[in-house]
């Protein structure tokens, strides 16, 4: 979705989710911040070089790194979830902006969602599987 501000910029908007994570992406013309829930990209995702290159994978692809700075509302899941579900917010935020980074974002496989969640316990088991021990007798 595609919303302006007051002072003519505009806010390119993509949600992005991966299992139990959802981020809400927006993308505004700037300096290239990476700003999640309200505190530096770096310091949410723990300085974790592997989660901080997932998130901002799109952008590097696309070679738009210091074009956009980029505000994300993150929720539920943990740190790995939360970086893929930004990367896809992310990567459809981009299609917003231009309709030809589509066919670049497509084929490096960003704007595929991940659909592998967590298998629900069965009644009798355990966990999802795991049964508890036989006894014969």
């Amino acid at each position: 979705m595609v919303t302006l501000l007051k002072n003519s910029k505009t806010i390119y908007s993509g949600t992005g989710r991966r299992k139990t994570s959802i981020a809400r992406v927006k993308l505004i013309p700037g300096s290239g911040k990476l700003i999640i829930n309200g505190f530096s990209g770096e310091s949410y995702l723990q300085f974790s070089p592997n989660y901080l290159r997932i998130s901002c994978a799109p952008l590097k692809i696309l070679g738009l790194g210091k074009e956009y700075d980029i505000h994300v509302k993150a929720e539920g899941g943990g740190l790995a979830g939360q970086a893929d579900a930004i990367r896809l917010g992310l990567a459809r935020a981009l299609c917003e902006v231009n309709p030809n980074n589509r066919i670049t974002l497509k084929s490096e496989g960003f704007l595929t969602r991940d659909a592998r969640v967590k298998e629900r316990k069965k009644y009798g088991l355990c966990k999802a599987r795991k049964a508890p021990q036989y006894s014969k007798r």
